[in-house]
């Protein structure tokens, strides 16, 4: 583990930063969240109906960014209210990424570039897991893959459009958009001997156990078996076997 990322309004964000303050080695950057999570900006407003809380659909919220000047400002508002908080932390900003890779949304991948380079936001995620790449790697689920592919291929080239004019540097592919929450121990020695050259993301929830309640990961997801997958010495082993170089934000940046 290299990297992780802060959701600067969750519950348990005071803890985390407390750990990542004891972990000089870890990079660390700001997990943006539109929907799904609670609100970082105080009050009512487009893209959160309660006051407190981001709303539940990511159709609704991008919709309502896309067409509307009140759902604009409202989610500006939001990610000023996030790049606030993180900033507040003391901890050097070392990438950006998204609940549920909200960051590929046009919209707010511009607000977070204008708000973030400010800051020193010199990396962000491009969560895009090319097809042949993924099932290479995985071996199995290919219509699944395909579809996520085609599906988000238009995002990432509009996201390595406005990365490369803002000057951010960015990742070359990722891996875990279709096996979120189960990615274990094949997949990631799989992943170590069909790793191409550049830059790869891995995206990991790993955990000692799941947990319920509002804003709770999806209650199938594995996370014991991702941090058990995570602490391998079968994936260790992997890893200098094929010659491949861990490294954090920074070192692209």
């Amino acid at each position: 583990l290299t990297c992780a990322s802060l959701v600067v309004a969750g519950d348990a964000a005071e803890d985390a930063v407390r750990r990542a303050r004891r972990l000089p080695g870890l990079g660390v950057g700001l997990h943006l969240t539109i929907y799904g999570a609670r609100a970082a900006a105080p009050g009512k407003s487009a893209v959160s109906p309660d006051g407190a809380n981001l709303g539940y659909t990511p159709v609704a919220t991008g919709i309502a960014m896309m067409l509307t000047p009140s759902g604009r400002k409202a989610a500006k508002r939001e990610v000023a209210a996030q790049f606030e908080a993180y900033r507040k932390t003391g901890l050097p900003l070392g990438h950006l990424d998204g609940h549920w890779h909200c960051h590929q949304h046009p919209a707010l991948l511009a607000m977070a570039i204008e708000l973030g380079k400010p800051l020193g936001l010199k990396a962000v995620r491009l969560a895009y897991e090319p097809f042949g790449f993924s099932r290479r790697v995985a071996g199995d689920r290919s219509l699944a893959r395909l579809l996520n592919a085609i599906s988000h291929w238009p995002l990432s080239l509009e996201m390595r459009r406005q990365l490369r004019k803002a000057g951010i540097a960015c990742n070359d592919r990722f891996f875990g958009k279709v096996d979120d929450g189960f990615i274990d121990e094949r997949l990631l020695t799989g992943l170590a001997a069909h790793l191409p050259g550049g830059v790869t993301e891995i995206g990991l929830h790993p955990a000692t156990e799941t947990w319920s309640g509002e804003h709770a990961p999806p209650p199938h997801w594995r996370q014991a078996v991702e941090l058990a997958a995570l602490t391998s010495p079968t994936v260790r082993e992997a890893i200098a076997d094929n010659g491949i170089e861990l490294c954090r934000w920074s070192d692209i940046a």
